[in-house]
């Protein structure tokens, strides 16, 4: 066993467990705090956690500070999705959204000040690109595939070019 293949000693749960996402540390963080426990639609769940966990970020952090957290939970998250995935034994789980996660707040905040309606549609147009994979965002999803670190960074890879896609989406639309 290499250190970038599954745990041969760990089960690997067929699906996530409340039990499994409090095992590490890493699981917590990668399962989104638990939107990705949901049996239905997790990488949606996982957006929709992720518009709220923002709207209460801006209320009390700089814009400069909400980018500080965004870079400091893109590296965190690299490490807890190459974990999980690892230990899950999968090498991109639909269970594990941190990716859906910090690529939303990386377009809330590249995108704010929206209204209501804005942000709406950035998370319908980042649930498309994210779950249709178009284009762009399939050519990054068959990038980084495997175990380890590699791996770990193709999960939140193809979400950061959904969020890219997203942007230049809103920006076109505000352009036009």
């Amino acid at each position: 066993m290499t250190p970038s293949s599954p745990s041969a000693h760990t089960p690997a749960p067929r699906r996530p467990t409340v039990a499994f996402m409090f095992s590490h540390p890493a699981h917590f963080i990668a399962l989104g705090f638990g939107a990705g426990l949901s049996r239905v639609a997790p990488g949606t769940v996982g957006t929709l956690w992720a518009w709220l966990a923002y709207l209460v970020l801006q209320q009390w952090l700089s814009a400069a500070a909400i980018g500080l957290v965004i870079v400091a939970s893109t590296l965190v998250g690299w490490w807890a999705c190459t974990t999980t995935a690892r230990n899950m034994a999968v090498a991109d789980p639909g269970s594990i959204v941190w990716d859906e996660v910090v690529a939303f707040w990386l377009v809330l905040w590249l995108a704010m000040p929206m209204g209501w309606w804005g942000q709406l549609v950035a998370f319908g147009l980042f649930r498309f690109f994210d779950a249709a994979k178009p284009g762009p965002v399939g050519w990054a999803d068959s990038l980084f595939k495997g175990f380890g670190w590699r791996g770990g960074w193709g999960i939140l890879w193809d979400d950061f070019v959904a969020a890219f896609c997203t942007l230049l989406a809103i920006a076109l639309w505000r352009f036009l």
